[in-house]
């Protein structure tokens, strides 16, 4: 018989926070034309900032299991918060890019020790249902995700600045530590892996496979939040204000997406889904790409979000299974392969788009879009062998 999903007031909490977490991050999309147009930026040093987050989240991937064995899970999951709550007060009060790239990079590398720990403490306290709070947890995420941009666009036209945004995510963290500090923050658990990872904890070969469909699902994602801002405004032909609201027209799909993966995951395996959702971005990235007029561009925005909305969660899911034996390196090693593809992919698109342009620079994202599937039918292949269908 299978064990019931239930949500406990842990759960609850770390959803709120992942809330907050994609909030904070994809607030810097839609944020960094106007940054741009202040401190007299190209595309090229515009893309540093999210340079600087990704090689936040790589440390944290890299380091986050061993900062937790010898700190504890507790103290890295509020550690990680405050961090990344003091990483926004820097960038907000920051007046030149060298000091609002080094905000950035200390918010995201504290930020994703906060990550790190939120998949791996949901992981261990679902068990058997962490496909359903992983991908649960990702839904409250991309709800994050989806207000950054229209507050950014909304606060701009006030005339407030997008300051404010960062400040009201660091006013919600601020919120929930001081409401919620008391609650249990579970341990490393010692159940029996039902993987054939090795005793030591030793990743097996399937959770690097699966590790490749996050990092090129990540760099399609990051792809089109960092620039698809831009690319509405000087392809598009709409407003600034306008071009950082249209970000949510993805993000928005993204809630959509996971809430639906949420509930399919219930009742359809994860391969299945993972390839699903592949083919949805292939079929919607063309059409923001290739459309010659802004209805046609958002409306592949709008449908490469529906696509790219359960990749990450789903793969996470799988790579959190195979690597049950070392939960903490197996959230660290996947949050490292999410940072090296923001590490990587906007910041070639920047340079692409500095020397032809961003929509030539775009071309891109095709190859990398239809590598998803390929990469997908090749890792779901390979899980026969670990996991249930």
């Amino acid at each position: 018989m299978s064990q019931p999903f239930v949500r406990d007031r842990f759960t609850w909490l770390t959803y709120a926070l992942l809330c907050c977490f994609a909030y904070l991050q994809a607030a810097l999309g839609p944020l960094v034309p106007f940054l741009r147009a202040e401190l007299n930026l190209n595309f090229t040093v515009s893309a540093l900032y999210v340079s600087a987050y990704a090689l936040g989240m790589i440390g944290a991937g890299l380091t986050g299991d061993r900062v937790a064995r010898r700190i504890g899970r507790r103290r890295l999951f509020w550690g990680g918060g405050a961090g990344m709550a003091l990483g926004g007060v820097l960038f907000t009060l920051g007046r030149s890019a060298p000091v609002t790239i080094a905000a950035v990079l200390f918010m995201a590398l504290l930020g994703s020790y906060l990550l790190v720990m939120i998949q791996a403490t949901l992981s261990d306290r679902h068990g058997p249902n962490r496909a359903y709070a992983l991908t649960e947890s990702n839904v409250f995420a991309v709800l994050g995700a989806s207000i950054a941009p229209i507050l950014v666009g909304f606060s701009e036209q006030q005339g407030w600045g997008w300051r404010l945004v960062i400040l009201l995510g660091v006013g919600f963290w601020l919120l929930l530590a001081v409401t919620q500090w008391r609650v249990p923050v579970p341990e490393a658990a010692r159940a029996a892996s039902p993987t054939r990872a090795a005793p030591t904890g030793k990743l097996p070969g399937v959770f690097w496979a699966y590790w490749l469909v996050v990092f090129i699902s990540t760099a399609v994602e990051w792809s089109m939040i960092f620039w698809s801002s831009t690319y509405m405004e000087t392809v598009g032909g709409l407003s600034r204000e306008a071009a950082a609201s249209s970000v949510a027209l993805f993000t928005a799909a993204q809630f959509i997406g996971r809430a639906s993966g949420s509930y399919l995951t219930r009742h359809y395996p994860t391969s299945r889904l993972l390839l699903m959702a592949g083919a949805i971005v292939v079929i919607g990235f063309p059409l923001f790409w290739l459309g010659r007029t802004p209805w046609l561009n958002g409306l592949g925005l709008f449908i490469s979000g529906l696509g790219v909305a359960n990749l990450y969660p789903l793969a996470l899911s799988v790579t959190s299974t195979v690597g049950i034996a070392n939960p903490n390196a197996a959230s660290g090693r996947t949050s490292f392969g999410s940072g090296l593809a923001i590490l990587i992919a906007p910041q070639i698109l920047g340079a692409l788009a500095d020397q032809s342009g961003i929509q030539s620079a775009y071309a891109m994202v095709a190859p990398l879009a239809i590598g998803i599937l390929v990469v997908t039918w090749f890792a779901n292949r390979q899980a026969g062998r670990y996991v249930q269908p």
